[in-house]
């Protein structure tokens, strides 16, 4: 895909010169072992997760933290459209938690994605749902989501993988490719100490950074073949800016599934709770070649844009090795496939909101807000009507980058400062650095009930940075309006 330099520049960072030798990678020794996945079958997948406290090690260091099933991260959850999930989760934190079903096209209510339903210290609940028939092939994302615990217990460790199967997968070029989980997640310190200071606007973040809860994580990639990489960065606060040393890499999907065509990529950034997918090609000379993270490490502010390129470094300016590739046995040669589907624009909205995101100061310490106010339950902020087109124009007026995230409905991105996007993608989290604006696009097809957006800055949302959208099936409403007036008459 043709794309001008200035765009090209707002989804990747072209690598200027040699890259430094990073830090040595740790030993690939962890007490978690490799993430195990659990397939639907007969359209059914049924399991149980408990939630409890454990001890993780990571190579020589011990920490506290918090796992599923014994596991951080949990299992993958592999699904197709129209199946069912039923999933029976057991709380033994000693807290209230709940689940998240972070990417999935499902009703914000009853035993799906409900984010105010609060499961008790010593209680099971079981969710169960059916993913749309027509849901599209993704990779979703399971974590807890009670309001001011949420970057508490993800950063302690809960959260895991979906995956939808779909069209994609069946495309020759892409069904070829090895396949591999990418789940990106940084430990270190106590995951209970809220954050101090000037901490509150970075978000909590640690110096163990994971790949699928371990360390040195390895893949093969068969010589002339493809290593298809899938995704996703499940950390609480941390950023994410991938390089494979001497490699391109291929985007063929975002949050929201396939785009229409690859794109040709240096480096891929990732802010919490995005994902992508990537297609890497056997063509260089056999041997082992480090993935690199390339982000300034704690303690730094930048400024980044979604999939694109970060400014400012920390105080360790040196890439981080996170993973090895080591090329495999030779295989036919395959190529990038040239198309990948169709995205249909969005009619023209109905309506605009306008959400300016900051922060200020109040007794109990610093508070992030949207349109100066901070989240309240009790308080519908944007109301919508079901089948209707809406534009949301979302400006970043304060001193730190937010990724912001919407439930329930994915979304297109129209513009960043008034500049149309290069391509159409679907996505349901989008980053935006201070000082832009970015208007997005959705339409509330089906699913009325109240659900939420917010900033993935876990500590962020925890602090305020949040709202509550109600999705209105007006019809239904005036018809219940119309057969009260007629009893009355």
């Amino acid at each position: 895909m043709s794309l001008s330099r200035r765009h090209f520049l707002t989804l990747s960072a072209a690598a200027a010169g040699s890259v430094a030798l990073g830090r040595y990678l740790w030993p690939a020794s962890s007490a978690i072992e490799p993430v195990a996945r659990r397939v639907s079958r007969d359209g059914l997948l049924d399991v149980t997760f408990t939630a409890a406290r454990s001890r993780l090690s990571f190579g020589r260091q011990s920490l506290a933290g918090l796992t599923y099933n014994g596991r951080a991260p949990g299992e993958v959850l592999e699904l197709k459209p129209g199946d069912t999930l039923r999933l029976t989760l057991d709380n033994q934190l000693g807290e209230d938690t709940n689940l998240h079903y972070h990417g999935l096209h499902i009703p914000p209510t009853g035993r799906a994605d409900d984010v105010f339903r609060h499961i008790h210290p010593g209680e099971s609940y079981t969710y169960e749902f059916q993913i749309p028939a027509d849901h599209p092939a993704t990779l979703a994302y399971y974590h807890p989501h009670v309001h001011g615990r949420v970057a508490k217990q993800v950063f302690g460790g809960l959260g895991g993988a979906i995956v939808v199967r779909g069209a994609i997968d069946e495309i020759p070029e892409v069904r070829s490719a090895r396949e591999e989980i990418v789940f990106l997640k940084d430990f270190g310190g106590d995951f209970e100490r809220s954050p101090r200071g000037p901490e509150h606007l970075q978000g909590r973040q640690g110096d163990i950074l994971t790949v699928n809860g371990r360390l040195g994580e390895r893949w093969t990639l068969p010589q002339n073949g493809l290593l298809r990489l899938r995704l996703l960065n499940a950390s609480a606060a941390r950023f994410f800016q991938l390089k494979i040393e001497d490699h391109l890499l291929y985007l063929i999907g975002t949050d929201g599934g396939a785009i229409e065509r690859p794109v040709e990529m240096e480096t891929i950034a990732l802010a919490p709770g995005e994902r992508a997918d990537i297609l890497v090609k056997g063509d260089r000379e056999p041997g082992t070649y480090r993935v690199l993270d390339r982000s300034p490490q704690t303690g730094r502010m930048g400024r980044m844009h979604g999939m694109g390129r970060m400014h400012g470094r920390g105080r360790n300016n040196e890439p981080t090795a996170i993973a090895t590739i080591e090329y495999g046995e030779p295989v036919t040669p395959v190529g990038i496939p040239e198309s990948l589907g169709t995205i249909d624009p969005l009619p023209e909205p109905e309506t605009v909101h306008r959400i300016d995101l900051g922060h200020g100061m109040a007794p109990g310490g610093m508070v992030f807000l949207m349109n100066g106010k901070a989240f309240d339950g009790d308080r519908v902020d944007i109301r919508a009507p079901l089948g209707g087109v809406e534009d949301w124009e979302v400006a970043n007026r304060g001193m730190t980058s937010h990724p912001f995230h919407i439930h329930t409905n994915p979304f297109q991105i129209v513009s960043r400062d008034g500049e149309a996007a290069p391509f159409r993608v679907w996505k349901d989290t989008v980053n935006i650095n201070p000082g832009e604006v970015v208007r997005l696009r959705m339409r509330y097809d089906d699913f009325p009930g109240k659900t939420v957006y917010h900033c993935h800055v876990l500590d962020h949302e925890d602090a305020g940075m949040m709202g509550i959208l109600e999705i209105e099936d007006r019809t239904r409403a005036n018809k219940q309006r119309s057969s009260f007036t007629h009893k009355q008459t």
